[in-house]
Protein backbone atom coordinates (compact mmCIF):
# COMPACT_ATOMS: atom_id res chain seq x y z
CA UNK A 1 0.00 0.00 0.00
CA UNK A 2 1.82 3.21 -1.30
CA UNK A 3 0.40 6.03 0.82
CA UNK A 4 -0.97 6.55 4.37
CA UNK A 5 -3.56 9.07 4.46
CA UNK A 6 -7.28 8.62 4.88
CA UNK A 7 -7.73 6.24 1.68
CA UNK A 8 -4.74 4.16 2.20
CA UNK A 9 -5.65 3.30 5.76
CA UNK A 10 -9.33 2.47 4.33
CA UNK A 11 -7.61 0.11 1.63
CA UNK A 12 -5.09 -1.42 4.19
CA UNK A 13 -7.36 -2.03 6.52
CA UNK A 14 -10.04 -3.83 4.52
CA UNK A 15 -7.77 -6.18 3.33
CA UNK A 16 -6.86 -6.95 6.57
CA UNK A 17 -10.44 -7.68 7.41
CA UNK A 18 -10.73 -9.43 4.25
CA UNK A 19 -7.74 -11.94 5.71
CA UNK A 20 -4.90 -10.68 3.66
CA UNK A 21 -2.28 -10.98 6.05
CA UNK A 22 0.57 -9.79 5.07
CA UNK A 23 -0.14 -6.14 4.06
CA UNK A 24 2.58 -3.34 4.19
CA UNK A 25 1.75 0.22 4.30
CA UNK A 26 4.44 2.77 3.25
CA UNK A 27 4.30 6.51 3.70
CA UNK A 28 6.71 9.24 2.78
CA UNK A 29 5.59 11.42 6.23
CA UNK A 30 3.64 10.37 9.11
CA UNK A 31 0.09 8.93 8.51
CA UNK A 32 -2.63 11.12 8.30
CA UNK A 33 -0.53 14.00 7.88
CA UNK A 34 -1.39 15.50 4.33
CA UNK A 35 -4.88 16.31 2.50
CA UNK A 36 -6.42 13.89 4.62
CA UNK A 37 -5.78 15.87 7.79
CA UNK A 38 -5.99 19.25 6.42
CA UNK A 39 -9.80 18.23 5.08
CA UNK A 40 -12.85 19.69 6.76
CA UNK A 41 -14.34 16.23 7.27
CA UNK A 42 -17.56 17.03 5.60
CA UNK A 43 -19.67 14.17 3.87
CA UNK A 44 -21.81 16.19 1.28
CA UNK A 45 -22.33 14.30 -2.03
CA UNK A 46 -26.19 15.83 -2.55
CA UNK A 47 -24.96 19.42 -1.72
CA UNK A 48 -23.24 19.85 -5.07
CA UNK A 49 -24.92 17.51 -7.28
CA UNK A 50 -26.33 18.79 -11.06
CA UNK A 51 -26.79 15.39 -12.03
CA UNK A 52 -27.49 11.80 -10.87
CA UNK A 53 -24.39 10.01 -12.86
CA UNK A 54 -22.23 7.42 -11.50
CA UNK A 55 -19.69 9.68 -9.18
CA UNK A 56 -22.89 10.80 -7.45
CA UNK A 57 -23.79 7.42 -6.98
CA UNK A 58 -20.85 5.98 -5.58
CA UNK A 59 -20.75 8.98 -3.32
CA UNK A 60 -24.08 8.43 -2.05
CA UNK A 61 -23.48 4.84 -1.11
CA UNK A 62 -20.20 5.71 0.27
CA UNK A 63 -21.73 8.19 2.69
CA UNK A 64 -24.53 5.80 3.56
CA UNK A 65 -21.67 3.60 4.68
CA UNK A 66 -20.50 5.85 7.16
CA UNK A 67 -22.69 4.93 10.21
CA UNK A 68 -21.85 1.18 10.08
CA UNK A 69 -17.74 2.43 9.21
CA UNK A 70 -17.88 4.40 12.00
CA UNK A 71 -19.90 2.16 14.73
CA UNK A 72 -17.42 -0.60 13.81
CA UNK A 73 -13.64 1.86 13.49
CA UNK A 74 -15.24 2.54 17.40
CA UNK A 75 -15.59 -1.29 18.57
CA UNK A 76 -12.30 -2.10 17.00
CA UNK A 77 -10.13 1.05 18.61
CA UNK A 78 -11.98 2.89 21.16
CA UNK A 79 -12.05 6.45 19.39
CA UNK A 80 -15.15 8.08 18.77
CA UNK A 81 -14.78 9.74 15.21
CA UNK A 82 -17.80 12.00 15.86
CA UNK A 83 -20.31 11.49 13.06
CA UNK A 84 -22.59 14.55 13.10
CA UNK A 85 -25.69 13.76 11.48
CA UNK A 86 -27.04 17.01 12.00
CA UNK A 87 -27.31 17.76 8.29
CA UNK A 88 -26.24 20.63 5.88
CA UNK A 89 -27.94 23.56 5.10
CA UNK A 90 -27.16 25.06 2.26
CA UNK A 91 -27.89 29.02 1.82
CA UNK A 92 -28.98 31.62 -1.20
CA UNK A 93 -27.45 35.09 -0.42
CA UNK A 94 -28.55 36.39 -3.82
CA UNK A 95 -31.17 35.96 -6.45
CA UNK A 96 -28.46 34.17 -8.61
CA UNK A 97 -28.44 31.68 -5.59
CA UNK A 98 -31.93 31.62 -4.99
CA UNK A 99 -32.51 30.22 -8.47
CA UNK A 100 -29.48 27.90 -8.63
CA UNK A 101 -31.50 26.14 -5.32
CA UNK A 102 -34.14 26.13 -6.85
CA UNK A 103 -32.92 23.89 -9.76
CA UNK A 104 -31.43 21.55 -7.16
CA UNK A 105 -34.31 21.18 -5.30
CA UNK A 106 -36.45 20.68 -8.52
CA UNK A 107 -33.81 17.46 -9.65
CA UNK A 108 -33.41 16.18 -6.67
CA UNK A 109 -36.62 15.98 -5.14
CA UNK A 110 -37.88 14.59 -8.64
CA UNK A 111 -35.21 11.95 -8.11
CA UNK A 112 -36.54 10.79 -4.79
CA UNK A 113 -33.27 12.44 -2.59
CA UNK A 114 -34.10 13.53 0.86
CA UNK A 115 -34.03 17.29 0.74
CA UNK A 116 -36.15 20.03 1.75
CA UNK A 117 -36.50 23.76 0.31
CA UNK A 118 -37.05 26.26 2.78
CA UNK A 119 -38.17 30.17 2.89
CA UNK A 120 -35.77 32.69 5.18
CA UNK A 121 -37.29 32.32 8.13
CA UNK A 122 -37.58 29.00 7.78
CA UNK A 123 -34.08 28.74 7.50
CA UNK A 124 -33.48 31.51 10.18
CA UNK A 125 -35.25 29.50 12.68
CA UNK A 126 -33.25 26.43 11.72
CA UNK A 127 -30.12 28.63 12.36
CA UNK A 128 -30.20 31.90 13.64
CA UNK A 129 -26.99 32.90 13.12
CA UNK A 130 -27.33 33.43 9.16
CA UNK A 131 -26.86 36.41 7.24
CA UNK A 132 -30.34 38.83 6.77
CA UNK A 133 -29.51 38.62 3.31
CA UNK A 134 -30.25 34.81 3.41
CA UNK A 135 -33.35 34.11 0.64
CA UNK A 136 -33.86 31.10 1.09
CA UNK A 137 -31.98 27.58 1.35
CA UNK A 138 -32.13 23.69 1.21
CA UNK A 139 -31.99 21.38 4.00
CA UNK A 140 -29.66 18.05 3.34
CA UNK A 141 -30.62 15.88 6.04
CA UNK A 142 -28.40 13.06 5.02
CA UNK A 143 -25.61 14.99 4.18
CA UNK A 144 -23.60 15.06 7.05
CA UNK A 145 -19.85 14.86 8.54
CA UNK A 146 -16.88 13.50 10.68
CA UNK A 147 -14.42 14.22 12.39
CA UNK A 148 -11.74 13.63 9.83
CA UNK A 149 -8.76 13.86 12.08
CA UNK A 150 -10.43 11.68 15.11
CA UNK A 151 -11.00 9.41 11.58
CA UNK A 152 -7.58 9.25 10.85
CA UNK A 153 -6.31 8.22 14.02
CA UNK A 154 -9.03 5.66 14.46
CA UNK A 155 -7.39 4.40 11.28
CA UNK A 156 -4.07 4.75 12.14
CA UNK A 157 -4.94 2.33 15.46
CA UNK A 158 -7.23 -0.14 13.52
CA UNK A 159 -4.52 -0.93 11.15
CA UNK A 160 -2.32 -1.34 13.69
CA UNK A 161 -4.29 -3.94 15.69
CA UNK A 162 -4.68 -5.74 12.62
CA UNK A 163 -1.05 -6.62 11.83
CA UNK A 164 -0.50 -4.21 8.87
CA UNK A 165 3.34 -3.21 8.62
CA UNK A 166 3.32 0.61 8.75
CA UNK A 167 6.78 1.96 7.43
CA UNK A 168 6.58 6.03 7.64
CA UNK A 169 9.31 8.29 6.40
CA UNK A 170 9.90 5.90 3.51
CA UNK A 171 9.34 6.94 0.07
CA UNK A 172 8.49 4.54 -2.84
CA UNK A 173 11.13 5.47 -5.46
CA UNK A 174 10.05 3.35 -8.20
CA UNK A 175 7.70 -0.06 -8.78
CA UNK A 176 9.68 -3.31 -9.97
CA UNK A 177 7.94 -4.81 -12.95
CA UNK A 178 9.01 -7.85 -14.81
CA UNK A 179 7.43 -8.24 -18.34
CA UNK A 180 4.07 -7.23 -17.85
CA UNK A 181 3.94 -8.24 -13.90
CA UNK A 182 4.56 -5.81 -11.15
CA UNK A 183 7.24 -7.99 -8.39
CA UNK A 184 7.98 -4.93 -6.47
CA UNK A 185 8.80 -1.89 -4.73
CA UNK A 186 11.83 0.21 -4.47
CA UNK A 187 11.95 2.01 -1.62
CA UNK A 188 14.71 4.62 -0.13
CA UNK A 189 15.62 2.02 2.15
CA UNK A 190 15.15 -1.14 0.67
CA UNK A 191 13.53 -2.91 -2.63
CA UNK A 192 10.46 -4.76 -1.36
CA UNK A 193 8.80 -7.78 -3.26
CA UNK A 194 5.54 -7.94 -3.56
CA UNK A 195 2.98 -9.06 -5.80
CA UNK A 196 0.10 -6.61 -5.51
CA UNK A 197 0.62 -2.75 -5.06
CA UNK A 198 -2.25 -0.12 -4.52
CA UNK A 199 -0.77 3.67 -5.12
CA UNK A 200 -2.51 5.67 -3.37
CA UNK A 201 -0.02 8.60 -2.62
CA UNK A 202 -3.00 11.59 -3.01
CA UNK A 203 -1.53 14.45 -4.75
CA UNK A 204 2.28 12.64 -4.55
CA UNK A 205 1.21 9.77 -6.75
CA UNK A 206 2.58 10.99 -10.17
CA UNK A 207 5.92 10.58 -8.97
CA UNK A 208 5.06 6.74 -9.35
CA UNK A 209 5.32 7.44 -13.18
CA UNK A 210 2.34 6.46 -15.04
CA UNK A 211 2.50 7.38 -18.65
CA UNK A 212 -1.53 7.75 -19.34
CA UNK A 213 -2.28 10.25 -16.43
CA UNK A 214 -1.20 12.47 -14.27
CA UNK A 215 -2.49 13.38 -11.02
CA UNK A 216 -1.72 17.25 -9.70
CA UNK A 217 -1.73 19.04 -6.44
CA UNK A 218 -4.85 21.78 -5.68
CA UNK A 219 -3.81 24.17 -2.65
CA UNK A 220 -7.27 24.45 -0.11
CA UNK A 221 -6.44 26.61 2.79
CA UNK A 222 -8.80 26.63 5.74
CA UNK A 223 -9.20 28.92 8.74
CA UNK A 224 -10.40 27.70 12.48
CA UNK A 225 -12.30 29.60 14.66
CA UNK A 226 -13.38 29.20 18.02
CA UNK A 227 -17.24 29.42 18.45
CA UNK A 228 -17.99 28.84 22.26
CA UNK A 229 -21.19 28.32 22.39
CA UNK A 230 -21.54 27.03 19.04
CA UNK A 231 -22.51 28.81 16.77
CA UNK A 232 -24.40 26.87 14.31
CA UNK A 233 -25.59 23.50 14.78
CA UNK A 234 -25.54 22.53 10.74
CA UNK A 235 -22.54 23.20 8.30
CA UNK A 236 -23.56 25.64 6.74
CA UNK A 237 -22.92 25.89 2.67
CA UNK A 238 -23.04 28.74 0.30
CA UNK A 239 -21.95 28.90 -3.72
CA UNK A 240 -18.75 30.60 -2.50
CA UNK A 241 -17.73 29.27 1.01
CA UNK A 242 -18.79 26.92 4.04
CA UNK A 243 -18.68 27.02 7.77
CA UNK A 244 -18.44 23.76 9.59
CA UNK A 245 -18.76 23.06 13.67
CA UNK A 246 -16.92 20.93 15.65
CA UNK A 247 -18.03 19.39 19.26
CA UNK A 248 -15.37 20.96 21.30
CA UNK A 249 -16.25 24.37 19.84
CA UNK A 250 -13.81 24.59 16.91
CA UNK A 251 -15.46 26.31 13.70
CA UNK A 252 -14.08 25.41 10.38
CA UNK A 253 -14.06 27.71 7.56
CA UNK A 254 -13.13 27.45 4.02
CA UNK A 255 -11.77 26.77 1.24
CA UNK A 256 -9.49 27.75 -1.41
CA UNK A 257 -9.23 25.80 -4.54
CA UNK A 258 -5.55 27.06 -5.97
CA UNK A 259 -2.95 25.76 -8.73
CA UNK A 260 0.38 26.39 -6.72
CA UNK A 261 1.86 23.04 -6.93
CA UNK A 262 3.55 21.68 -4.19
CA UNK A 263 3.62 24.75 -2.15
CA UNK A 264 1.94 24.74 1.54
CA UNK A 265 1.95 28.36 2.14
CA UNK A 266 -0.69 30.12 3.75
CA UNK A 267 -1.45 33.34 1.89
CA UNK A 268 -3.18 36.76 2.83
CA UNK A 269 -5.53 36.44 -0.06
CA UNK A 270 -6.53 33.26 0.60
CA UNK A 271 -7.46 34.00 4.07
CA UNK A 272 -9.12 36.84 3.72
CA UNK A 273 -11.35 35.39 0.81
CA UNK A 274 -12.40 32.52 3.16
CA UNK A 275 -13.23 35.10 5.67
CA UNK A 276 -15.12 37.07 3.41
CA UNK A 277 -17.20 34.35 2.35
CA UNK A 278 -17.56 32.72 6.15
CA UNK A 279 -18.75 36.32 6.66
CA UNK A 280 -21.24 36.27 4.12
CA UNK A 281 -22.73 33.40 5.57
CA UNK A 282 -22.98 34.67 9.25
CA UNK A 283 -21.78 38.08 10.16
CA UNK A 284 -21.54 37.03 13.68
CA UNK A 285 -18.49 35.20 12.95
CA UNK A 286 -16.62 38.82 13.18
CA UNK A 287 -16.49 38.32 16.79
CA UNK A 288 -14.84 35.05 16.89
CA UNK A 289 -10.99 34.45 17.42
CA UNK A 290 -8.93 32.98 15.21
CA UNK A 291 -7.38 29.94 16.54
CA UNK A 292 -5.61 27.87 13.58
CA UNK A 293 -5.15 28.11 9.73
CA UNK A 294 -3.52 25.45 7.58
CA UNK A 295 -3.61 24.48 3.75
CA UNK A 296 -3.23 21.10 2.30
CA UNK A 297 -2.69 19.77 -1.00
CA UNK A 298 -5.84 17.32 -3.13
CA UNK A 299 -4.82 14.99 -5.35
CA UNK A 300 -6.88 16.48 -8.57
CA UNK A 301 -7.01 13.84 -11.89
CA UNK A 302 -7.19 15.61 -15.70
CA UNK A 303 -10.85 15.37 -15.44
CA UNK A 304 -11.60 15.76 -11.89
CA UNK A 305 -12.19 12.14 -10.69
CA UNK A 306 -11.42 9.55 -8.98
CA UNK A 307 -8.81 6.89 -10.40
CA UNK A 308 -9.74 3.74 -9.06
CA UNK A 309 -8.90 -0.13 -9.68
CA UNK A 310 -6.50 -2.45 -11.86
CA UNK A 311 -4.32 -1.14 -14.23
CA UNK A 312 -4.84 -2.91 -17.16
CA UNK A 313 -1.26 -2.69 -18.58
CA UNK A 314 0.82 -4.19 -15.50
CA UNK A 315 -0.73 -6.98 -13.61
CA UNK A 316 -0.96 -6.25 -9.73
CA UNK A 317 -1.07 -2.72 -9.93
CA UNK A 318 -3.57 -0.71 -8.65
CA UNK A 319 -4.77 2.97 -8.35
CA UNK A 320 -6.48 4.62 -5.62
CA UNK A 321 -5.78 8.59 -5.71
CA UNK A 322 -7.03 11.24 -7.37
CA UNK A 323 -10.05 11.88 -4.89
CA UNK A 324 -9.75 15.56 -5.39
CA UNK A 325 -12.44 16.77 -2.59
CA UNK A 326 -13.53 14.00 -1.64
CA UNK A 327 -10.96 11.60 -0.31
CA UNK A 328 -12.45 11.53 3.20
CA UNK A 329 -16.11 11.21 1.74
CA UNK A 330 -14.78 8.11 -0.31
CA UNK A 331 -12.81 6.59 1.74
CA UNK A 332 -15.35 3.41 2.95
CA UNK A 333 -16.66 2.66 -0.32
CA UNK A 334 -12.75 2.80 -1.64
CA UNK A 335 -11.68 0.88 0.97
CA UNK A 336 -14.11 -1.90 0.09
CA UNK A 337 -14.56 -1.91 -3.61
CA UNK A 338 -10.39 -2.18 -3.93
CA UNK A 339 -9.72 -4.95 -1.11
CA UNK A 340 -12.63 -6.46 -3.33
CA UNK A 341 -11.08 -6.38 -6.52
CA UNK A 342 -7.54 -7.58 -4.84
CA UNK A 343 -8.99 -10.39 -3.21
CA UNK A 344 -11.76 -11.63 -5.15
CA UNK A 345 -9.82 -10.52 -8.38
CA UNK A 346 -13.01 -8.97 -9.88
CA UNK A 347 -13.13 -5.24 -10.44
CA UNK A 348 -17.32 -4.43 -9.23
CA UNK A 349 -18.94 -2.61 -12.21
CA UNK A 350 -19.19 0.30 -9.56
CA UNK A 351 -15.44 0.95 -9.91
CA UNK A 352 -15.57 0.81 -14.47
CA UNK A 353 -15.99 4.46 -14.89
CA UNK A 354 -13.12 5.84 -12.72
CA UNK A 355 -10.64 3.08 -14.29
CA UNK A 356 -7.16 4.58 -15.06
CA UNK A 357 -8.02 2.49 -18.33
CA UNK A 358 -9.62 5.85 -19.23
CA UNK A 359 -6.57 7.86 -19.88
CA UNK A 360 -5.14 5.02 -22.32
CA UNK A 361 -8.16 5.34 -24.31
CA UNK A 362 -8.42 8.79 -24.51
CA UNK A 363 -4.33 8.87 -25.13
CA UNK A 364 -5.05 6.63 -27.90
CA UNK A 365 -7.99 8.03 -29.21
CA UNK A 366 -6.20 11.42 -29.47
CA UNK A 367 -3.40 9.45 -31.52
CA UNK A 368 -5.84 8.15 -33.93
Amino acid sequence: MIGGGVIGLTIARALALRGVHDVCLIERAGLGTEASFAAAGMLLPQVEAATKGDFFTLACRSRDAYASFAAALHEETGIDVELDTTGTLYLALNNADQEEIEKGHYFQSRAGLAIELLSDSEARALEPCISESTTGALLFPRDIQVENRRLLAALANSVTNLGVTVLTGTNVDSLVIEGNRLTGVQTSGRAITCSTAVVAAGAWSSFIKHKSFSIEPVRGQMVCLEAKPQLTRHVIFSRRGYIVPRRDGRLLAGSTSENAGFDKSITAGGINKILGNAHEISPAISNLPIVDIWAGLRPRAPDGLPVLGPCVEIDGLFYATGHYRNGILLAPITGELISEAIVEGVASPLLAPFSPERFLLKSVASVE
